[in-house]
């Protein structure tokens, strides 16, 4: 344990949270990261940041705060063979992430998190998010929202997303409910699968509406808006959504997003594609019927609604 339990302390109510930011080439943004976690209300108890092969200065910066943030750790993991650019198809940070949290005593945690590193917090966030999980009754997944930039006139919109869905950048878990999922799953999507097996568990999963982070590398932006969407796509097939179901979603992003009509479509190309290609999907039949009650259920809300 050494210096990663030597830093940590309980929190006067008895939680104790761990957050691990798995981190790659994020020199540009990963001190507003690094500096909005250092001003929390509620710090975490430990703060790993895993580097993953970056050819920039994101471990000089992380490392830098070492001595400045007292529950800080800074570690460089093994980096992955690349197939490519796009990090998040081939699920690099839930790899690191899972590097990084085997190298704590992560069970003597009451609740984890993973935090992207272009992330800034609003300085109440953990305050907020744990103080939500103590509250509810069988919350097991939670966090705040996101906002993203729009172009370069320093606006900011928020990223749309139903409240069950909590963004992978900045979500928390109790321990409970994360080791109930099996933790983070090594594919793309995983940020879907594992609230969706939560909800199977029997565990809530809320996102706070009113509770803005800035995101400050757009998700997608790497590849493009519209690579972004067709990963989604792949994600809804994935996730074993049903077809109808994906082709509904793709025309209310096409009216939705920019580009208008582009975007519906990419998510659409994504999905199909995917029925010819014949990726891996999640292929437990207890997941599949859960997918299809919960969309059934939805869509009779939604029409009772109207």
């Amino acid at each position: 344990m050494g210096k990663h339990d030597s830093q940590s302390s309980p929190a006067p109510d008895g939680e104790r949270l761990l957050i691990v930011s798995p981190v790659r080439n994020e020199a540009e943004h990963i001190e507003r990261t690094l500096r909005s976690v250092a001003a929390q209300t509620r710090p975490p108890d430990l703060w790993l940041i895993a580097d993953d092969g970056s050819d920039d200065d994101t471990l000089r910066i992380s490392r830098s705060y070492e001595r400045e943030i007292p529950f800080l750790s800074v570690v460089k993991i093994p980096s992955a063979e690349r197939r490519g650019r796009d990090r998040l198809a081939m699920a690099l940070e839930a790899r690191a992430f899972n590097i990084a949290l085997e190298r704590v005593a992560w069970r003597a945690f009451t609740h984890l998190g993973k935090l992207d590193g272009d992330i800034e917090l609003p300085a109440h966030y953990f305050e907020r998010v744990l103080a939500s999980m103590r509250r509810t009754p069988g919350l097991g997944i939670a966090g705040g929202s996101l906002a993203e930039p729009i172009g370069r006139g320093g606006a900011w919109k928020r990223v749309a997303a139903p409240r069950y869905h909590v963004h992978g950048a900045l979500k928390l878990f109790t321990r409970e409910c994360f080791e109930a999922v099996g933790g983070i799953q090594e594919r793309l999507g995983w940020d879907v699968i594992d609230e969706t097996y939560a909800r199977l568990e029997g565990y809530r999963t809320i996102r706070d509406g009113e509770l803005l982070a800035l995101h400050h590398r757009p998700g997608g932006s790497a590849g493009g808006s519209l690579r972004g969407q067709m990963r989604h796509g792949t994600i809804a097939y994935i996730s074993r959504y049903s077809l109808p179901w994906a082709l509904a979603r793709s025309f209310k992003i096409g009216v939705s997003w920019r580009p208008f009509g582009l975007s519906g479509l990419a998510f659409a190309s994504g999905y199909l594609a995917c029925i010819a290609k014949r990726p891996g999907r999640v292929e437990d039949p207890e997941f599949r019927r859960f997918v299809r009650r919960e969309h059934r259920q939805r869509i009779w809300r939604a029409l009772k609604v109207g």
